[in-house]
């Protein structure tokens, strides 16, 4: 493992044309601290964990003092922002330092999110505060965690700068890992400018590095945006199976690798609730979760316009043609699971969707009914009651009951062996808004982070019965319906 000085940088993007970004120093802030330091995340670029207890580790991550071998700058790019287009974007508040090369031949993007006032910060102050940063650094390692494609996070680092949002915050910056920061809006800036060169010299950057089985293909540009469809189809599965709302979905936050990013008001749904909002500033709705799947295509339609100078209009559209059957794919796959199913049968999509209707006519928690579930038995005097008495309408659930018992009873595992089953694919525990909303109250108001780091230990095993944290399973307090998470989050 590596000190601080050693870490292989690597930094492929600086090389690109200085058309796709601008060089950009950290703002340094006084009084740095460390909040939080994640071992696991360390690991992904060599990191000495024991790097971390340095006096002067948090003026690394902060900004105050450079690593060797970075060359900061901030990423260039547009973007449809709910709806309408934007001509610039751009990181207006993020400074990647560069790429960190590991043993393992991976590169990670080492980025500082709140790191101050970048060429494309339009008006806004560049900074992040305490708050925002503990959502993203939890939510982040709780998605991997989940194994759902995501950025990861280092590190929090805090100042007691102050920072206005809706109120007076202290500031934070959080290192963010990522294999690449290139977004759908990264192509589409330069297709509204009509500069088609960099269009193709991005596309051949992102094929080079990461897709390079395609990359001596005539149709390379086409099978890249191929790749992008899929993976995106899969993420938008993998954000329904679980509940997760990104509350944001913008292009300029959507990843061409199929990852989640861009952290801001995020929310895993708890009472089930498919036109669930979690962003308060989404006044109609338009990112609501049983809405994101149709966004995913509308922002992929979006790259596919912006990659028309490189792929053919009539291949472009042939391609997104390929999104929906992916996505219902892998979401009934997903499901299937979920219900312990190992091989799918037609009846299947019913009996999920009948499940969610009961779900949500009786209003109940999707994460924890989901975990009950493996809890059903297929015996022919089983009631099920447990189960049966969370409903609202006991003969529907009867009714559904009758088919899955029957449905179950297809499958070759017993019922001990098939919770085993479910029980990895149905988490315990997720970030709820109570449980980060506490974290950080403690973090703002007693300097305690201890908090942090114990839901960060405990969403990195969402799957595990923990039973000392057996309070974290259970549905939020009613207090916490008055948590509000916008745009600022």
């Amino acid at each position: 493992m590596k000190k601080l000085d050693q870490l292989n940088f690597d930094n492929t993007f600086c090389r690109l044309p200085d058309i796709f970004y601008r060089r950009q120093n950290p703002t340094p802030l006084p009084g740095s601290y460390l909040v939080s330091f994640n071992e696991s995340a360390a690991k992904l670029i060599d990191l000495d964990a024991a790097e971390a207890k340095r006096a002067d580790f948090s003026e690394y991550f902060i900004g105050n003092r450079l690593l060797p071998g970075s060359e900061p700058m901030s990423m260039l790019y547009a973007g449809h922002q709910f709806g309408y287009f934007v001509p610039q974007l751009g990181d207006g508040r993020a400074i990647l330092l560069g790429e960190i090369k590991n043993r393992a031949g991976e590169y990670w993007d080492l980025q500082l999110k709140g790191a101050g006032i970048t060429p494309f910060s339009r008006d806004g102050d560049g900074r992040a505060v305490l708050r925002s940063s503990i959502r993203e650094y939890l939510c982040s390692e709780a998605m991997h965690a989940l194994g759902i494609p995501t950025s990861r996070a280092l590190c929090i680092v805090g100042s007691d700068e102050q920072v206005y949002r809706e109120t007076i915050e202290s500031a934070a910056v959080v290192t963010r890992l990522s294999p690449s920061h290139v977004r759908f809006g990264s192509f589409e800036v330069f297709a509204y400018r009509g500069q088609h060169e960099p269009i193709a010299i991005l596309a051949d950057y992102i094929i080079e590095k990461h897709f390079p089985d395609i990359g001596n293909s005539p149709d390379k540009y086409l099978r890249f945006l191929n790749e992008v469809i899929v993976r995106t189809a899969r993420l938008m599965a993998k954000w329904q199976a679980v509940g997760f709302s990104h509350g944001v979905m913008n292009t300029d936050n959507m990843s061409v690798l199929g990852l989640t990013i861009d952290y801001g008001p995020f929310g895993f749904m708890e009472t089930y609730d498919p036109e669930f909002v979690c962003n308060h500033s989404d006044h109609g709705g338009r990112y609501a979760f049983d809405r994101q799947p149709q966004v995913g295509l509308w922002n992929l339609a979006c790259l596919a316009q912006a990659l028309t100078p490189i792929i053919p209009v009539e291949q472009a559209q042939e391609a997104l043609e390929n999104y929906e059957p992916e996505f219902f794919r892998h979401y009934n796959e997903l499901m299937g699971k979920k219900l312990g199913f190992t091989r799918p049968a037609q009846e299947d999509a019913s009996l999920v969707n009948r499940l969610l209707e009961m779900m949500r006519a009786s209003k109940l928690d999707y994460t924890n009914l989901f975990r009950s579930l493996g809890l059903f038995r297929t015996g022919p005097d089983e009631k099920n009651t447990v189960l049966r008495d969370q409903f609202l309408d006991r003969s529907a659930f009867d009714a559904w009951a009758d088919a899955y018992r029957s449905r179950l009873q297809s499958e070759p595992e017993i019922d001990e062996e098939r919770k085993v089953c479910m029980d990895r694919v149905n988490p315990k525990y997720i970030l709820r808004n109570s449980m980060a909303q506490t974290a950080i109250i403690l973090a703002q108001q007693e300097g305690d982070f201890s908090e942090v780091d114990r839901l960060l230990a405990l969403l990195g095993q969402p799957f595990d019965e923990q039973p000392e944290m057996e309070e974290y399973a259970a549905p939020a307090p009613d207090w916490a319906r008055n948590v509000v998470v916008s745009c600022s989050s």
